[in-house]
């Protein structure tokens, strides 16, 4: 029985150092992938969408352990941090190196797998993928892009455009500028919860020697930043809805809850801020998606350009 208690503990404490409550920044993009595809195209392929998705959280997953690996050797995490993995002592760093390999191991074999599967081509497939594992790798391993105010653009491209394009390539064996654009939605709400995180946390991050975007900027201009990030998206899809399809109006269901973020960040009330973005980002992209699937092709945007 003790031994059990041990192993389910430390599963536990393995499970914790993956964030599997970031994971919907993968899925979803993922989930837009594949409904374009069926839209677009009329091609689903249920093996093809379930090893897409398994690449993806274990990029995610791995991505997610090489920031507290390379944060904590920085001395940029703390007991204040969000990220407790190392400071507290949970795991150690070799732990934290091992598992990381391990789930960049498993994407990488998805990709051998979806190599067999799908119709698209190897070489375009192991292209996006690797640009996704680099930008998982190098945001703070490496190149450190994220210490050096360049972190904004490679979580913007790898969980909005690069993401949705993987998934449409996996399942139709092609690009699609489409695809592109409908990601940037996704895009903006993931930037926004990122510079929230760093909004919140300039101070620690100035103190630890590294330079974020909104340390560059100051609180005045990020703070309109935040507003462009916040509301940008919902002014484009009450567009959307008045000349394409009404149904886009769903995402607009969280206004409210943003005008309340909105005043919290003006407020400065920055301790929880980001879990709640993420919170209104992940009901956002879910009536996204919904807003989609209940469109016709005729009416969606762009469609005649895919």
């Amino acid at each position: 029985m003790a031994a059990m208690l041990r192993i389910t503990s430390q599963f536990h404490v393995y499970l914790t150092a993956l964030r599997p409550w970031s994971f919907s920044a993968s899925l979803i993009p993922v989930l837009l992938g594949a409904i374009l595809s069926y839209k677009i195209d009329g091609l689903f392929n249920l093996p093809v969408f379930i090893v897409v998705c398994v690449i993806a959280l274990a990029v995610h997953a791995a991505g997610n352990l090489v920031n507290t690996y390379y944060d904590f050797k920085k001395g940029v995490d703390t007991k204040k941090s969000d990220d407790k993995t190392l400071v507290e002592g949970h795991m150690t760093s070799n732990d934290v190196a091992t598992l990381g390999g391990i789930c960049y191991g498993i994407g990488c074999f998805g990709l051998l797998v979806l190599c067999v599967l799908s119709s698209a081509s190897v070489p375009h497939l192991a292209l996006v993928y690797f640009c996704g594992l680099s930008g998982s790798f190098f945001y703070t391993g490496g190149l450190g892009l994220k210490y050096i105010a360049v972190g904004d653009i490679v979580i913007f491209l790898t969980f909005g455009p690069l993401t949705v394009v993987f998934t449409y390539l996996a399942l139709t064996g092609k690009f699609s500028l489409a695809a592109v654009v409908y990601a940037l939605p996704l895009a903006i709400n993931i930037e926004c919860i990122l510079h929230t995180n760093n909004c919140r946390d300039a101070l620690t991050d100035q103190q630890a020697g590294i330079v974020t975007l909104a340390i560059m900027l100051g609180p005045t201009l990020s703070y309109f930043l935040f507003c462009i990030l916040l509301f940008g998206p919902m002014i484009a899809f009450a567009y959307v809805s008045f000349n394409f399809s009404f149904w886009f109006m769903l995402p607009l269901s969280t206004i409210y809850y943003a005008f309340a973020i909105e005043r919290s960040f003006r407020s400065r009330m920055m301790s929880q801020l980001p879990q709640k973005v993420a919170f209104m980002n992940l009901i956002f992209g879910i009536n996204y998606l919904l807003s989609i699937c209940a469109t016709a092709p005729d009416n969606l945007p762009l469609l005649s350009q895919a």
